[in-house]
């Protein structure tokens, strides 16, 4: 059906409310499959942001396992990831409360795998796996000191082996290096490989792949296989005879390998990344089945193709797989998105058959057509990408000689990219008549290497370079009206929202999540995983201390001149409260039009359907009232504080 009406952009009505965005809705962010049995994590905004674990045996009916009131979730490197897993039939997971590890056998009984951390200590725990002989898991601890304001401690990393006969003994297995994940036993019981980094590295730029003998429940002699400063090795896996294989990006792409005392052996490579960045632990971006099939993710800019290493041919692609599992059958089974569907697992071969699917939106195809992907030219000669979405409504179009108002998405990280699937909460956006672009500004995962590796020494300068010059080109291209552009983030995002609205003067106004101000702050008052990151992003503290100076939005203030919403969560650990009053008392100082809003018990990220629902529309309210358009949604209008 052709639209039939002429509005102004932004003033459409839309049935995407964003309360459709919580309600009922559950998403899928992992699976595991027992022989043929299915597992899978839903987070549920609408029951306060918790984690629950479902279960679906073979042609059975899905249930939850966990307890109601169960949040499966870790806190290992403040991110998590790898917070539950199953063997035998068997659930081991992580309440986010306490950080301890239950287990939940089939006929439901929960019992503590994990005592009670030493007093002034806290334990996490993440990224397990069974051990061959049944008695023990393996896993990642991450050991917090508390030892008063005064005595500063960092955490304490290992990887560790956890009896499960109900002694609560936890035996230290691997220590001394800063950082490990991926700890993987081999089938027969004899090895243990993992992955592991030292300061001031992040697991993109250079991790080490170890292997030791498992002996009497200690590892010997273990050493270093491959990897080093500047290679990142990603995910080790062994096949069922006992061959080691592993991630490695060490021709600038994330590919494929197979170990080798002589020298490993490249399985499946290509201009394309299979490994994304370690944000989260437990990923897994392929599978081995029991008679050495691989099962590949590949990235490229525009999806993810699942490839088969045993005939080197594609058998389907999604706009994103986040997930790549095998059941004992040797079927693969992904958890993928598409632009009109949300996470989905999908069993992909030998036919494709959807295991389970999301809450269906009931959205005509009108709303949600497929973005863009774009290459346009830098500020300063090179080359950027990014997705593009046009207005969509089945049954509007903008007036006649109106460009629409352009919304520029800067991604977190900033080692991340622009998420490739559908976002309800983008089509909010789109539906009611914007443009979208969502740019993978250099630095950005995906594009190899060489691209993420732009940004070294440069952030705070090509990825708001970046921003700027997307807006730009989509205004030169007729596709965005240049008095009407704004710009939007979280966390790394945020900052680069807070830089480009200091450091430029494009864009009409800004909403940044949660965002960096104070580089020099965020130095010295973040957590581990994080605390030598901006070595590398900017220079090393406090030898750079200038460039810190000089890139802080905050340092800036007198540059401010457009409006501002800023979202904040009280619980941050990662960027604290008082980075946000930073900037909202310099936008006070200088009477510019703002508003704040502070979510209790939020932290990096927003889980609460309420916090989801609030922060969405009072950015979409404050938008409508500074480039002065009528909502057609009953919303609650946002506060904006202007000069008396």
């Amino acid at each position: 059906m052709k639209p039939s009406k002429r509005l102004p952009y932004g003033s459409w009505p839309s049935p995407i409310s964003a309360d459709s965005l919580v309600e009922g809705v559950s998403t899928v962010a992992d699976m595991f499959i027992d022989g043929e049995d299915l597992w899978w994590s839903e987070s549920r905004p609408d029951e306060g942001g918790r984690t629950a674990i479902m279960f679906q045996s073979e042609k059975g009916q899905a249930r939850e396992v966990t307890p109601p009131d169960a949040n499966v979730r870790s806190k290992v490197h403040e991110y998590g990831g790898g917070a539950w897993f199953v063997a035998d039939r068997y659930l081991y997971y992580v309440e986010f409360r306490d950080q301890r590890i239950r287990r939940i056998s089939p006929d439901g009984e929960i019992d503590l795998v994990t005592p009670e951390p030493p007093e002034n200590q806290s334990w996490r725990f993440a990224d397990g796996r069974i051990m061959p002989d049944g008695t023990s898991i393996v896993c990642v601890r991450e050991i917090h000191y508390h030892l008063g304001d005064e005595i500063m401690i960092e955490p304490d990393n290992q990887i560790v082996s956890i009896a499960i006969d109900g002694s609560l003994e936890i035996r230290e297995l691997v220590v001394g290096a800063d950082f490990y994940a991926f700890p993987r036993p081999s089938l027969d019981g004899e090895f243990l490989a993992w992955v592991q980094w030292v300061h001031p590295s992040m697991p993109w730029y250079g991790t080490e792949l170890w292997v030791g003998r498992l002996e009497a429940g200690h590892i010997v002699n273990a050493k270093k296989v491959e990897g080093g400063m500047e290679e990142s090795i990603m995910q080790p896996e062994w096949s069922h005879d006992t061959d080691l294989f592993f991630l490695s990006d060490r021709t600038g792409w994330s590919n494929l390998y197979r170990f080798s005392d002589e020298g490993s052996v490249l399985e499946c490579g290509g201009d394309f990344d299979i490994a994304g960045p370690l944000w989260t632990l437990g990923q897994s971006r392929y599978a081995i089945s029991h008679n050495k099939e691989i099962f590949i993710a590949a990235r490229s800019g525009e999806s993810d193709t699942l490839i088969s290493n045993a005939t080197g041919a594609a058998i389907n692609n999604w706009a994103t797989i986040h997930s790549v599992r095998c059941s004992s059958s040797g079927s693969p089974l992904v958890v993928a998105s598409t632009h009109q569907s949300g996470p989905t697992i999908i069993q992909a071969a030998p036919q494709e058959e959807i295991m389970h699917r999301p809450k269906p939106h009931g959205l005509p195809s009108g709303y949600l057509p497929t973005p863009e992907l774009h290459a346009f030219p830098t500020l300063d000669g090179g080359k950027a990408f990014a997705l593009y979405y046009p207005p969509a409504h089945p049954h509007y179009l903008g007036l006649e000689y109106e460009d629409p108002p352009l919304l520029v998405l800067a991604h977190g990280g900033p080692t991340g990219s622009a998420r490739n699937e559908l976002q309800l909460g983008l089509r909010y956006w789109t539906s009611r008549g914007w443009a979208v672009v969502d740019v993978n500004y250099r630095g950005s995962t995906g594009f190899g290497r060489g691209y993420m590796e732009e940004l070294d020494g440069e952030w705070g300068i090509k990825d708001v370079q970046d921003c700027v010059a997307a807006a730009e080109y989509l205004v030169s291209e007729g596709l965005a009206d240049p008095e009407r552009l704004a710009i939007k983030g979280g966390s790394a995002g945020g900052f680069t929202v807070l830089a480009a609205l200091g450091f430029h003067s494009i864009f009409s106004a800004g909403a940044s999540r949660y965002g960096v101000a104070d580089l020099e702050t965020l130095a010295l008052d973040t957590h581990k995983f994080e605390s030598r990151y901006l070595d590398r992003l900017i220079g090393q503290y406090p030898d750079e201390r200038n460039t810190y100076v000089e890139r802080s939005p905050i340092n800036h203030s007198e540059k401010f001149t457009c409006p501002m919403i800023i979202l904040q969560g009280t619980d941050d650990a990662v960027v604290p409260q008082n980075q946000a009053d930073h900037i909202v008392s310099a936008l006070k100082k200088k009477n510019i039009p703002h508003s704040y809003l502070l979510f209790n018990g939020e932290g990096h990220g927003f889980r609460k359907a309420e916090n989801i629902v609030a922060a969405l529309e009072a950015e979409y309210s404050f938008f409508a009232q500074i480039f002065g358009f009528e909502p057609a949604d009953e919303i609650q209008e946002v506060e904006i504080v202007r000069d008396d």
